[in-house]
């Protein structure tokens, strides 16, 4: 996974943002739904959070903003280096790191209130095993009490409908214009398929093309509640988009205090 993985990410970490229409609005509306969600499960003097998968800052920006102390890592060093500009830019104090969220245990130091790992980040995990060890690690850097929160795409559905794409986003930037979208590419078997990501980018009257590619895992419900509870987690809670708001289902987990 993960060469394949750091290259798509190197290949994206400039371009990333053109997947939202708007990028800042989707930090500040994201950051909203997920501080009310964790806050729920929290104390009020409980604010530290472990971003695993923070790609180019989308969460933990947001986070960062609303008064968490948080501390963002990624396995691309490329999307590490990219959200840390981000936040040096918007003055925000932040930490960073570069980290495969399978080796938590031992490359991240100390326990969190929160641990989060958004936009689809463990669809790129291939087996169980892999699954199953990511998870630990991920509940590894909790404090007592602390809760494990993860977004990922509605496949349960997803799997029974097999799109070959999605919809382009288009931006207009002086004259210059940006398309993104993707092609999917199902494995025979339905669990997961190939995912090529293009930004198609105006060059004056020509176009250049960017093309990022990665194997997704089409993981179901089930499949993730159940890694859950091997791990020693309870109270696991499924937060769909029509009643969290948020752009894909949200799974929340806690730890024994």
């Amino acid at each position: 996974m993960s060469d394949q993985v750091r290259e798509f990410y190197k290949t994206l970490a400039s371009n990333y943002h053109f997947i939202f229409a708007d990028w800042h609005k989707s930090i500040a509306r994201q950051s909203e739904v997920l501080d009310k969600l964790l806050r729920r499960y929290l104390s009020d003097d409980a604010y530290s959070v472990l971003d695993c998968a923070c790609g180019i800052g989308t969460q933990a920006l947001g986070l960062a903003m609303r008064g968490w102390e948080v501390h963002a890592t990624d396995l691309s060093a490329e999307a590490v280096e990219r959200a840390q500009a981000e936040a040096e830019a918007l003055g925000l104090k932040m930490t960073f790191g570069v980290a495969d969220f399978r080796t938590l245990r031992q490359t991240v130091p100390g326990t969190y209130d929160a641990v989060i790992a958004c936009d689809n980040a463990i669809a790129h995990l291939q087996t169980p095993l892999d699954l199953t060890q990511s998870l630990d690690n991920m509940a590894s850097k909790l404090a007592p009490g602390g809760v494990l929160l993860l977004s990922l795409r509605d496949y349960d559905k997803t799997v029974q409908e097999k799109p070959r794409s999605t919809m382009p986003v288009i931006h207009d930037d002086d004259g210059q214009r940006t398309i993104v979208f993707q092609v999917w590419d199902w494995h025979p078997d339905a669990t997961g398929y190939r995912l090529n990501h293009f930004t198609v980018k105006q060059q004056g009257e020509a176009y250049q093309t960017i093309n990022a590619v990665s194997d997704l895992r089409a993981w179901q419900r089930a499949d993730i509640s159940a890694a859950l509870e091997r791990i020693g987690l309870s109270d696991i809670i499924w937060h769909m988009p029509e009643s969290s708001g948020f752009y894909q289902p949200i799974v929340t987990a806690r730890k024994s205090a």
